[in-house]
Parts: C-alpha cells; structure tokens; sequence
C-alpha cells in the first residue's frame, strides 16, 4: 500500500508500475496536454501538463519515489516515535516538500538569485624578472563564448517567444528528495539540467539557427595586457568583462592574470633589492681592476673600478645604490644592487721555481708554526682532498648499530645496542 496516490494518478498509472511503464504513461499524459494540442484552452493545458512533468519528475527517482509512497502529502504522524514531544514535526518537513502541511500543494524552491556577472577566471602567467624590471605587453590569442549575434542572446528565431520550462515550472532548479530512514527525508535543490537554470526553453522548431537555442558562440579574438615596469610576483592584471558571457547574466566576467615571477639564472631578488655574483682573477682580486662585470635586466652594462691596493677578498659584497627593482609608477622607488665577489684562483704548479721565489718577496709572510719545546709531539700528514658533503659520515658506533639488518642485530655477532663503558 502507498500512503497517496495523487502522482500516479496525474499519469494514469498503477502504484505499483515499473520504471519503464511509468515513463510511457508519462510521454501519453504529457502528450495529450501538451498546449499545441489543445488549441483554446493553451492556458489549462499548460498547468496540467506543468503538474504531469513535476509528477514523474518525482515518481522516476527511486529515492523521492520511496518517500512518496511513504508518506505521501500527509502527515504521517507520531507512530514509530513513542509518542516523544522531542522528535522532529513532520508537518514541517513535508511544507518544505511540498508548499504547506497536510493538503499543501506542491511545493517549490524559494526564489533564486540570478548573478548580474558572470564568474572571473584567473590564470597564472609567468614573467621573468626582465618583464618586471622593464615592462611588456604581452598577446594573447583567445576563444571564448559571446551572445549570439543573430539571435541577441535570445537562443530563438526572430519573434520566437520561450516557454517556461516543464521540469523545473520556471523556477530555474528543481527539488531533490532523498529517503534518510528513521521517518526523515532529506530536501535540496539543485540547478534544472533541462533549461540550464534558465526557467524557460525556446521551442525546438523556433531556435536560432546559428545557435542552436543556446544563446551564445564561441568566438575568437586578440587580448593584450601591459606588464608594467615595476609590478611584482603575484600581482594581478584584471580585463574587465573579456571572459565567456553566460545566458541570463547581462554582464561578462573578467579575466585575471596572476603574474608568477621565475627564477633568474643571474639575478636574485629580495624585496626592492637585487643580487648577483661576479667572479675576478686572483689578480684583478690583489691588483684591482677596471671594467665592465655585469650586464644588467636592462642590457646596461655595469662597469666597476677597483683602485690598486684594495684588496677583494671571496665572498666580498659591496652595494650599487639605485640599480635594483623599482615600484610602479614614474616617481616610484628604487632599490639597490648588491654584488658578490667569487674570486678564481690559478691551477696548481702555475709558477716556475723562480716566479714563486720572485712571488714570495712581494706577498705577506708565511704564518709560523706555533711554539714547540722537547714534549711536544709534531706530526705530518698529507690531507686528501674531500667534499663538504662527507664531512660526518664517520657515525657514532651506536648509530651504527641502529644502521645495521635485523639479521645482524639478531645473531650473536657483537650484540646490538649501545654500549656501556665500565670504570
């Protein structure tokens, strides 16, 4: 037994009627109230057949379908509760389903707000730190959905009028009833995949032909944005209204580049500031020097006089004040370049006997061994050469216990774990 039997009724159709004989009382129902077919009485026809499509709407979800036959459009009571004040009221939750308590019409989902923009897309776009330091413009070439030319946005031929549409009533979503058990049914709305969320469909022989009802084309065309000097890492560049236009949305949304900054092989940057290494001889290092050392974002090349007698030692940096980064505009500030010395030393046995005896006269002493007497112990060794990488790979005889296979920890071969020192 079904607690109601109104929906099926509207589709002249058996309770207990399979998916496939509910679809085919649907499409009679629906086809003898269509409004074209009853010429004089359009405007009854309509509602009927308005009813007959939320009807089957309905009864074709086997979940709403379960909780029809449930509970119908009635309140079903407090049976099953125990007669407690504290369960839920039915009467509510059936005013939701169905436009009021007991006798209630259908129901219908509150009001939906139609956006008056579309929706914004935003692209990450990488720059280069020549593109921030001295500006571009940048082309892009773009498809992108526009209101159809023909029709007007319209999706009709010219005087074609749309229909409200039969699944949703013209409310644009349609309701979802779910079966929770326990006497709960759970209600939502979702977006009607009929019209889209349009509330209303032009006919199928009234459609634009262009656009086949679906009011907009997709259409190519050139965008440029300007990438001025001074912007940053991710700041945004807005096109108002250059993405896709959507039915029903009278404006377009916008298009947003995000500006995402990447590495320089040359530069550093920190802030307003900029770094760089440059390397020099290890005479240009004793002697100075005087000449160009780097070229900068801007293809300026930087030239550097260091006067004889000043000595540049490795990992020197010294600064250039207003060479770095600058913010936007013509007034805007600037920040300063920081250069770091790498100094090249010469290969090994560059010096005949002679040049380095010459060499040694000109350079600062040897440092002198530390004071030694008859005790102190002096040993000699030859150092290897080794990476940094290394350095503590000799690990702690617990560690390397900790490091060892179960198989060895477990045998009898020394006994895992750490050790004790006995005094």
């Amino acid at each position: 037994m079904v607690a109601d039997t109104e929906l099926y009724d509207l589709l002249n159709c058996a309770p207990d009627a399979s998916p496939s004989e509910l679809k085919a009382a649907y499409r009679k129902a629906s086809l003898a109230n269509h409004p074209d077919k009853n010429p004089g009485n359009e405007e009854a026809a309509s509602a009927r057949f308005q009813e007959i499509g939320a009807a089957y709407e309905i009864l074709s979800d086997p979940d709403q379908r379960a909780a029809y036959d449930r509970y119908g459009k009635e309140q079903p009571g407090m049976g099953g509760m125990g007669g407690m004040g504290g369960g839920p009221d039915m009467d509510d939750i059936f005013a939701e389903m169905f436009g009021g308590g007991r006798g209630g019409g259908r129901g219908r989902p509150p009001p939906r707000r139609r956006p008056k923009k579309g929706q914004d897309s935003r692209i990450q776009y990488a720059v280069t730190l020549q593109d921030l330091y001295n500006g571009r413009t940048a082309h892009f070439n773009l498809k992108r959905d526009r209101f159809c030319g023909s029709c007007g946005g319209s999706g009709g031929r010219p005087g074609a009028k749309p229909q409200p549409c039969v699944k949703c009533g013209g409310e644009g979503r349609v309701r979802q009833l779910r079966d929770m058990g326990g006497g709960m049914v759970a209600q939502s709305f979702g977006t009607c995949n009929a019209c889209e969320g349009e509330g209303e469909k032009v006919r199928e022989k009234e459609r634009c032909k262009k656009c086949k009802g679906a009011k907009v084309r997709q259409e190519a065309t050139k965008l440029d944005i300007v990438i001025e000097r001074g912007m940053h890492d991710g700041q945004c560049i807005v096109c108002k209204g250059e993405n896709d236009q959507e039915p029903g949305v009278p404006e377009a949304g916008d298009l947003i580049f995000q500006l995402s900054l990447q590495e320089d092989p040359s530069f550093s940057l920190n802030g307003l500031d900029l770094l760089c290494t440059c390397r020099l001889t290890l005479s240009e290092a004793l002697l100075g020097f005087d000449r160009t050392v780097l070229t900068h974002l801007d293809g300026r090349q930087i030239r550097v006089e260091r006067r004889a007698g000043a000595i540049t030692r490795p990992g020197d940096v010294q600064r250039v004040r207003g060479e770095g980064m600058m913010t936007q505009g013509d007034r805007g500030e600037r920040g300063d370049l920081y250069i770091r010395w790498e100094i090249d030393f010469p290969p090994d046995n560059f010096l005949s006997d002679v040049d380095s005896l010459k060499l040694a006269h000109l350079l600062p002493p040897k440092r002198p061994s530390p004071p030694a007497d008859a005790t102190t112990t002096v040993e000699t060794v030859a150092p290897e050469t080794a990476p940094l990488e290394e350095f503590g790979r000799n690990a702690l005889p617990s560690q390397e216990h900790e490091w060892e296979d179960d198989d060895m920890s477990a045998g009898g071969g020394g006994g895992g774990g750490p050790q004790c020192a006995h005094q």
